[in-house]
């Protein structure tokens, strides 16, 4: 449905839709990059070159494929542009009635054959899509930050989405060179919910004074072999966003325990203490001498890291369960979205699914807390003696 010589439309030059852009132009097509701010534009070019400039000092591109790569992308100010675009996807701030607002503005300017996206992360693509009087075009595109540089890419069929329309926008994206895993449109999709305990858990270890930031990084990275630790990766994130996607998914899921804010977190981003951007979150970044050297008991740590691995393997289980995304995509998109080691689900086959299971039973025994329920799929597969890749 969408042509391999589209134009692609580009609503929002902030670093999202920037980066999508780079990725659409690298793949040879005509963008056009819309931003209603003229200094946001400028803003974006600036970087964009000066990006692409460090690419051919290192010798990872040359000029000449720089100048391609920017002489395909129009900075513009408005969308009237747009009506020769066979794609187009916004990248804008996540407000819902802005983004309703926008796609209702743009339906009347593209053609009828036009595919429509949205890069949000957290928002509801049925919700979206209601503004549209084609709503059947519209689907979600969520790239993960740096877009030029993550792999994953979640398309993510709202209730009105038409099945073609999925399946050639899942194609067209993966003819990008990125990986396509499909999911459903519920809180988080997949990624961003799946990926909650990684932070929630971790929290709730250092609120119940187990052991403090640097210990618990240190552990699921020395132990579970993790990039980095969730409370580093809390302060590259900035606390105001990781707190607000945490707020929005335990809200849309009706306040299910598993979601559940910390108030620590709260705490920092009322304090304005937001991690890097800030200069101060979980550590201190202008002077590292106030930051405590981690525990490394490697008891505690392998404790730390069962009860975390543990919460997300649940988790994990619930989104093959409720049917929002496949085993296989499940693991793909930890693996790509946030450079998790392994696949959740292949993890747990590694671990034995029934010493999981009896993981999570201890944790309910001891808090007896909604929060840490068993997954039925994850009892079920227990008691039939089945794992998720072999039998």
């Amino acid at each position: 449905m969408i042509k391999d010589n589209a134009s692609i439309g580009v609503i929002g030059a902030g670093t999202m839709g920037t980066g999508i852009a780079q990725v659409a132009s690298t793949q040879g097509h005509k963008v056009y990059l819309y931003d209603a701010y003229p200094k946001q534009l400028e803003k974006s070019k600036a970087g964009l070159e000066s990006i692409l400039t460090r690419q051919v000092e290192k010798e990872r591109m040359t000029q000449e494929e720089v100048d391609g790569i920017l002489g395909r992308i129009e900075f513009v100010d408005n969308i009237t542009n747009f009506g020769e675009c066979g794609f187009v996807i916004e990248a804008i701030v996540e407000d819902l009635d802005i983004k309703k607002d926008t796609f209702a503005r743009l339906e009347g300017i593209v053609s009828k054959d036009c595919v429509l996206a949205s890069n949000t992360s957290s928002l509801s693509i049925a919700a979206i899509s209601s503004a549209l009087k084609k709503p059947e075009r519209f689907l979600g595109v969520h790239f993960f930050n740096p877009a030029p540089l993550m792999k994953l890419v979640e398309i993510i069929s709202g209730i009105a989405t038409d099945d073609e329309v999925f399946r050639s926008t899942k194609e067209f994206i993966k003819s990008w060179g990125k990986i396509t895993v499909s999911g459903k449109d519920t809180p988080g999709f997949v990624v961003n919910r799946v990926a909650r305990p990684f932070y929630g858990e971790a929290l709730r270890i250092y609120e119940e004074g187990i052991a403090d930031a640097a210990t618990i990084d240190w552990a699921m990275k020395e132990i579970g072999g993790f990039r980095m630790g969730p409370f580093e990766l809390m302060d590259l994130i900035g606390h105001d966003v990781n707190y607000e996607v945490t707020s929005t998914v335990f809200e849309a899921f009706y306040y299910d325990p598993r979601f559940k804010p910390s108030f620590a977190q709260k705490r920092m981003v009322e304090a304005g203490w937001l991690g890097r951007k800030s200069g101060r979150g979980f550590y201190h970044y202008e002077d590292d001498s106030k930051n405590p050297k981690p525990n490394k008991n490697r008891e505690l740590g392998q404790e730390i890291f069962d009860r975390i691995l543990t919460m997300l393997i649940n988790e994990a289980c619930d989104a093959v369960f409720m049917n929002i995304a496949s085993i296989e995509d499940v693991d793909l998109a930890m693996q790509n979205g946030v450079n998790y080691p392994k696949g959740l689900l292949k993890w747990a086959d590694e671990i034995g699914l029934k010493n999981v299971l009896d993981r999570m039973t201890a944790l309910q025994v001891e808090y007896r807390e909604d929060r840490y329920r068993p997954n039925p799929l994850l009892k079920k597969m227990v008691a039939n003696q089945k794992n998720f890749y072999k039998d």
